[in-house]
């Protein structure tokens, strides 16, 4: 079962700051469970693990058992919140090298997250011998990186499979009732799936926009939604036995005093993508009105042995979180080596979990003595069960935390201007007065 551990914070937070912060808490989480606080029409996801279409559910099921058997590879075209937690889900339980091994289930690909040309082409060249398909996800299908993957994907599903037989291949994963991808999709016969209007991209890895492409990589897509569904009813009842009111109390309380980054770090390299979508999660939520922690992750024990010189000795402006998996699938031990010129012989017969445990146990203590404050989460193991707890802990302690902060955590304003910037640059329609100033600066 999920747990948060503090370690050794005595000498970073006051002793009464949790009472301190009581009412808040009591008071952010009356708003998640009311839908009452800024943001409460993007607050479906509090409830979705009991509340989820039972029909919908069945007709992912339904989907991916057809693309697991007539597709050896699925391209997920999406961005941000459309493919994060998709890709940290399936890479945390089936490995990040899971394209490369043994399975009776597709390769799956992830593009319409950037635009290079180079990685366009990569995966058309990947899926051009073999039988594919492709899930689009978009609310709109009018995102750029996204809508330009698609284009190309389409037109080579067309090519291979005509009109007709690209129909089959192709799901949409979009808004219930418009939007250009919808009117596409309707318009073509492609089977559709809904992004909840209720439901925010960050939020949405446990709505179709995540389940589909997890279901077809073979993940037992029920028990994350049960792991889930435990995690909401604990964090229902809140109070201090709640791990999420714990986690939000205690990284605002050292927000408060005057941490700015929160790294967020684990000792199993198959958690990157988990690192990545939890990024987004709290980076979009909390980063506004000048306000909020910095999200950012390592990967240890890689990143000591680059990253963890600045973390030792450099600017005390960090925190940090430390996920706990549990033990590994594989049980290796250290052989014996008769020369032992590598000075190791005392670890033979070791296994590799108590190795790894002893230098997070060290990394713990010298962090700390270096003064930076650490949290710990100990998830259940490498499971669906236990990720789909680690989900739904994250997403609630974050509408907790942008509480807290007063703001709120459901909306993204800022994403917009980079876009209209592009879009002007790029010489969209209705843009070209900004495009003429923007020229301008760019030459001055």
């Amino acid at each position: 079962m999920l747990d948060v551990k503090l370690f050794q914070m005595q000498a970073f937070l006051p002793a009464d700051y949790e009472e301190a912060l009581a009412p808040r808490l009591a008071d952010a989480q009356q708003k998640l469970q009311t839908a009452t606080g800024a943001g409460s029409d993007f607050t479906g996801w509090v409830h979705l693990p009991r509340d989820y279409d039972r029909a919908e559910f069945d007709r992912i099921l339904a989907a991916a058992d057809k693309i697991r058997r007539d597709s050896q590879a699925l391209v997920v075209i999406g961005i941000g919140g459309s493919y994060l937690g998709a890709r940290g889900v399936i890479e945390c339980l089936c490995s990040p090298n899971y394209n490369l091994k043994k399975k009776d289930g597709p390769n799956v690909y992830f593009i319409g997250n950037g635009l290079s040309a180079d990685a366009l082409e990569e995966v058309l060249e990947l899926v051009a011998d073999v039988d594919f398909s492709v899930n689009v996800i978009s609310k709109s299908g009018t995102t750029t990186e996204p809508a330009v993957a698609f284009r190309f994907f389409r037109a080579a599903l067309e090519k291979k499979y005509g009109r007709e037989g690209a129909r089959g291949r192709i799901y949409a994963t979009t808004d219930r009732a418009r939007g250009a991808l919808k009117s596409l999709a309707d318009a073509e016969g492609w089977e559709t799936f809904v992004v909840p209007d209720d439901v925010g991209g960050r939020y949405s890895v446990l709505t179709a926009v995540g389940l589909l492409p997890i279901a077809a990589a073979g993940v037992d897509i029920r028990a994350l939604m049960a792991g889930a569904a435990a995690m909401m009813d604990r964090c229902a009842q809140g109070g201090a036995d709640c791990p999420a009111w714990r986690y939000a109390a205690a990284r605002y309380a050292l927000y408060t005093a005057g941490k700015e980054v929160e790294l967020l770090s684990c000792y199993d390299p198959a958690f990157r993508f988990m690192a990545e979508w939890w990024k987004q999660l709290y980076g979009e939520s909390e980063g506004k009105e000048g306000r909020g922690l910095f999200p950012a992750s390592v990967d240890f024990t890689a990143d000591l042995h680059s990253m963890g010189q600045y973390i030792q000795q450099g600017k005390r402006l960090m925190l940090e979180t430390v996920v706990r998996l549990g033990p590994s699938h594989a049980e290796l031990r250290v052989p014996r080596d008769e020369t032992d010129g590598d000075g190791l012989n005392f670890l033979a017969g070791t296994s590799m979990d108590f190795i790894r445990d002893r230098a997070m146990e060290g990394t713990l203590l010298a962090h700390t003595e270096g003064g930076v404050p650490n949290l710990i989460v100990e998830a259940g193991g490498k499971t669906p069960e236990a990720l789909g707890e680690l989900i739904y802990f994250f997403e609630y302690a974050c509408g907790l935390s942008g509480y807290l902060l007063d703001v709120n955590p459901f909306d993204q304003p800022g994403v917009e201007a980079y876009k209209k910037n592009m879009f002007a640059l790029l010489g969209k329609p209705g843009y070209e007065d900004r495009r003429a100033d923007l020229e301008a600066r760019l030459r001055a």
